[in-house]
């Protein structure tokens, strides 16, 4: 398998196995979320290592021995982005898998097990959709318990409307399947909460970038990243515009 190919099989399976787990029906919302977790990452982590023995890994649920830094291609996973979703049995969850090459997010997958009515659905660098044009009326994905104020600033200064949504890989992907237009966070991240998801919305021609509008960089020693917007690139610079005013302000 390609890199691609393997990411979206395994974000595929790994889904996959997170329904099955979450259908036994033994757990409690929080233990469902634990269990799942561990199992996804235990997947995860096996397959890759044995897929790709000579790549670096960091996983959200691994420890992380910084032995990665020494590779130019490191592979970033989430086992479960939105844990508290999954617990929840809600739809707005996901299994990223992605891949950094000198610390670009440049392949990857990510999974939405719970979308399309359970049937489930996987967003990948190298099969493309053609994302929907843009409403009269843009609509900004937000935290659904924690709405970053800059993004919730900027929304009332552009007209935009607020969509609240759980992980960050569904609200990124919410912008390639036309739900939304604009996911701005400023609220704190790790590598493993975009990675995949940037690397799929580069690939569908978004535009991805810190708020200040530096690049996103991974594989670094210090796995913490502050914000990110993606969106579509005919709305970047009026967005990049408007943020930096609010921050001079």
């Amino acid at each position: 398998m390609t890199d691609a190919e393997l990411a979206a099989h395994l974000a595929e399976f790994a889904g996959r196995l997170l329904i099955t787990v979450r259908d036994a029906a033994t757990f409690g919302a929080k233990a469902l979320g634990k269990a799942g977790d561990a199992t996804a990452n235990q997947f995860l982590v096996h397959a890759l290592r044995e897929q790709r023995p000579d790549d670096g890994l960091l996983s959200e649920e691994e420890k992380d021995n910084f032995d990665r830094l020494a590779f130019s291609r490191t592979w970033i996973v989430d086992p479960v982005d939105g844990t508290r979703e999954y617990g929840e049995q809600r739809a707005d969850w996901a299994v990223h898998v992605g891949l950094a090459i000198d610390g670009v997010a440049s392949v990857g997958a990510v999974a939405l097990p719970g979308a399309a009515d359970g049937a489930g659905i996987v967003l990948r660098t190298d099969v493309l959709r053609e994302v929907p044009p843009a409403p009269g009326v843009l609509r900004m994905v937000v935290s659904r318990t924690r709405p970053a104020h800059e993004a919730v600033t900027i929304a009332d200064k552009i007209g935009a409307e607020l969509v609240p949504m759980g992980s960050a890989g569904a609200k990124a992907m919410a912008v390639i399947l036309g739900d939304a237009d604009i996911y701005l966070h400023s609220g704190g991240q790790f590598e493993w909460d975009s990675c995949a998801p940037v690397a799929v919305a580069l690939a569908h021609g978004l535009h991805c970038s810190r708020i200040d509008g530096s690049p996103l960089i991974y594989n670094q020693s210090d796995t913490y990243m502050p914000d990110l917007l993606i969106c579509r690139p005919e709305h970047a610079a009026m967005l990049l515009g408007e943020i930096a005013l609010l921050h001079r302000g």
